[in-house]
């Protein structure tokens, strides 16, 4: 598994405009593509970043969808008004609240 975090930074104005393009592209097509597993959409409280956190079953998987034609106007027309800093990660660590049971 791997993990892309992007976080994009973006003028308050714009944040929503933001977040509809990455919702449209991933909910349309890269949810569709070959080892998509999931991805979580966030946007800061004051407006000024979006965060995607998106895993994927292996890094094969995501640069074969990278390299589909159909994402591409969605990512163009998102870094015309925002600009992020992408990075790849692998899960090491995963916490959930302890039940009584388990104390």
């Amino acid at each position: 598994m791997i993990v892309f975090i992007n976080v994009f930074q973006v003028d308050p104005p714009n944040q929503q405009r933001l977040v509809d393009i990455l919702t449209k592209v991933t909910g349309e097509i890269v949810s569709k593509a070959p080892g998509f597993v999931s991805s979580t959409l966030h946007r800061s409280t004051d407006g000024s970043k979006v965060t995607m956190y998106a895993k994927w079953a292996s890094l094969a998987d995501y640069e074969a969808m990278r390299q589909d034609p159909a994402p591409r106007p969605f990512l163009e027309e998102a870094l015309s008004f925002a600009r992020f800093e992408p990075g790849m990660y692998e899960v090491v660590g995963e916490f959930h609240p302890k039940t009584d049971r388990e104390v």
